[in-house]
C-alpha cells in the first residue's frame, strides 16, 4: 500500500493506493474514511489499482482554509484531481452514501473520466415526494447539536435512517482499530455542523445522467431505508434496472469479502 495527499484547492487529501490494474476509485461516505474501506480493499486490490482517500475536512484530509459548508459539487472536483492524479483514462467508480452522490456529480461533469459508476445507496432528498421536509428535518438536526451536542444529534440521525452507529472507540480493540474509530467519531462533529443541510439540498443533473455509465444499486437486506427508496427512484428516473448488493448500507464493512465480490459483478458487467 501507498500512501499520500494531494493538495487541491482549500484541502490537502490523504490517498491510499492498493494493488495493480486498472483504477478503481472508492469514495466514502459521511464519516467514512480509507479505514472503513480497508477489508472491502482486500478483495478488489487483485483485479484493480484500488484509489481510497479521506474526504476534505474528515480524518486526515485537513482543510486550509477555515471550515465552512460544503458542497457536493467541490468534493466532486476532489474526487475528479483525485482521478486525474492517478490515470489519464476513464475509470470505474465506486462510491456508497455521500459518496455515491458526489459520483453523480463527478459523472454529469466529468464524464469522459468515468468509465463505470456503482452508486450505492445516495441519499437524493430532491427526488423524493417531500424534499422541503427532509431538508427542514436536517435543518432541525443541524440545531439539535449546536444545542445538545453530537449524541442527541446522532440519535435523531440513525431513528431517522435506520443505521447503526460505530462503536465507541475501546482499549480492547487492536490499535489501528481504535484510532480509526476515533476519526470516524471526530468526522461526525464534521458532518453535523458542515455537510447535513448543504447536502441535503444538492440536485442531481439527472438529464446529464440519462444515458450515462451508472449503475444504482442498493443493500439486498434489512428494511427499505430512506437510502434504499431514494436509489430506487433515481433508479427509475434514469430507466435503469436497481441493482443490489449484499447486507445494508455499511455492507462494505458488515460482509467486505462478499460485497467485493458482488461489486466485482457488477464492474464486469454481470
Amino acid at each position: 500500500m501507498d500512501s499520500g495527499t494531494l493538495a487541491v484547492r482549500g484541502a490537502d487529501l490523504y490517498h491510499q493506493v492498493h494493488g495493480s490494474g486498472p483504477v478503481l476509485l472508492l469514495i466514502g461516505g459521511s464519516n467514512v474514511d480509507t479505514g472503513l474501506y480497508e477489508f472491502l480493499v482486500d478483495g478488489l486490490a487483485h483485479r484493480h489499482t484500488v484509489v481510497t482517500y479521506d474526504r476534505r475536512g474528515n480524518s486526515r484530509s485537513r482543510l486550509t482554509d477555515p471550515p465552512g459548508e460544503q458542497l457536493i459539487e467541490e468534493h466532486a472536483e476532489d474526487a475528479h484531481r483525485v482521478l486525474r492524479a492517478f490515470t489519464d483514462g476513464p475509470a470505474k467508480v465506486f462510491g456508497s452514501g455521500t459518496g455515491a452522490t458526489i459520483g453523480l456529480d463527478l459523472l454529469a461533469r466529468h464524464p469522459e473520466q468515468v468509465d463505470l459508476l456503482i452508486a450505492h445507496e445516495p441519499f437524493l432528498a430532491g427526488l423524493l415526494p417531500d424534499p422541503e421536509q427532509w431538508r427542514a428535518t436536517f435543518d432541525d438536526i443541524h440545531d439539535l447539536y449546536l444545542r445538545s451536542g453530537r449524541a442527541a444529534a446522532t440519535e435523531e440521525l440513525v431513528r431517522l435512517f435506520g443505521l447503526s452507529v460505530p462503536p465507541v472507540p475501546s482499549g480492547e480493540l487492536p490499535g489501528p482499530i481504535v484510532e480509526m474509530l476515533d476519526r470516524v467519531h471526530r468526522n461526525v462533529d464534521f458532518n453535523l455542523a458542515w455537510e447535513l443541510r448543504s447536502f441535503s439540498r444538492y440536485e442531481a443533473d439527472l438529464a446529464a445522467l440519462r444515458g450515462a455509465p451508472v449503475c444504482p444499486a442498493a443493500g439486498a437486506e434489512g428494511p427499505q431505508t430512506p437510502f434504499y427508496r431514494t436509489t430506487a427512484v433515481l433508479a427509475e428516473h434514469l430507466g435503469l434496472p436497481l441493482r443490489e448488493l449484499p447486507a445494508g448500507h455499511m455492507g462494505y464493512v458488515e460482509r467486505p469479502a462478499e460485497f467485493a465480490e458482488a461489486l466485482i459483478s457488477l464492474l464486469d458487467g454481470a
